[in-house]
């Protein structure tokens, strides 16, 4: 039997369904405020939590439950960041950024989310350096700048979310694009190029070549590896030919490595698999012809969109 609907169930599910809507634009706001998949999803979760804590009467009220989410969500994020701090001194090893596969490198499986709404738009915003470049800018500034400069809210709209005047998110958000630019002082080198770079590098890599991987690495590069203390992960290392030695003897130690070319965060990056299981993505920064900065997320955890495992 089919239970008649009134305009007032019509209106409710068409209210549902506008709220359920925002849940991509949540996840990817959060994402790049945190840095993490994980944590963009909690803090999504809780802000819908808190919407439906309310009363109907009290939803219905809000004029843009879209503007209500995002700040409710950014307001989350803007205390985690304040407490991340102290986190990130109790994690073993480096902190990288939860690295992302291109969607159509996604994997859905008993530890990944498959719903496509939680995926993330990958953009300019979510390369690695410039999440690890949002790393180093105070929560405010941070929240002030993704809103703005990235989601395009006004700084009135930011105002809320941050709990400072739009005038001070003006300041915040002109700090933050300081940084940016403090950071990004190497041309840019364009897709194919750096693509053409990873693929040399590969190559140079299971050849063992280290006269090859040198060549291709800035004489002042520097390396990063997350193991997240729940498996081995390199020391920081820096300059070419440390890192190129490293790389080899890692090779050496497990002959059977498959390092795969795939997309890492909108960028071209390499994923090495052993026993077709992903072990570790590696993300790049580029200064000219050269690599200038490599990450290496070897944090299981931090791998789950990459593998079923």
């Amino acid at each position: 039997m089919r239970t008649q609907t009134g305009p007032d169930d019509d209106q409710l599910e068409a209210g549902l369904s506008t709220v359920l809507s925002e849940r991509r634009q949540l996840i990817n706001l959060a994402y790049r405020f945190l840095g993490s998949l994980a944590d963009a999803e909690d803090v999504v979760q809780e802000a819908y939590a808190r919407w439906y804590a309310m009363s109907r009467s009290q939803r219905e009220a809000i004029a843009s439950p879209g503007g209500w989410l995002t700040t409710v969500a950014s307001r989350i994020c803007l205390d985690l960041l304040g407490s991340a701090r102290a986190r990130r001194e109790r994690y073993v090893g480096e902190w990288i950024p939860e690295p992302l596969p291109d969607h159509s490198e996604w994997i859905s499986g008993p530890s990944t989310t498959a719903d496509p709404a939680d995926r993330i738009t990958l953009d300019e915003s979510v390369n690695m350096a410039f999440l690890v470049v949002l790393e180093s800018m105070t929560p405010a500034e941070r929240v002030a700048f993704i809103l703005h400069d990235v989601f395009r809210y006004s700084f009135a709209e930011v105002a809320e979310s941050v709990g400072r005047t739009p005038a001070a998110c003006r300041q915040l958000a002109s700090s933050a694009r300081r940084r940016i630019r403090t950071a990004q002082q190497a041309p840019a080198t364009g897709t194919a190029q750096r693509a053409g770079i990873v693929r040399s590098f590969k190559q140079a890599w299971e050849a063992k070549d280290i006269g090859a991987l040198i060549g291709l690495l800035d004489p002042d590069a520097t390396g990063l590896a997350d193991g997240g203390g729940l498996v081995n992960a390199a020391p920081p290392t820096g300059g070419s030919e440390q890192i190129a030695r490293y790389l080899v003897t890692i090779t050496g130690r497990a002959p059977d490595l498959s390092i795969l070319e795939r997309t890492v965060n909108g960028e071209p990056g390499l994923v090495v698999q052993q026993d077709g299981v992903t072990v570790s993505v590696l993300a790049f920064d580029f200064a000219g012809e050269r690599i200038k900065h490599l990450w290496a997320v070897r944090n299981p955890e931090k791998l789950r969109p990459w593998t079923t495992a």
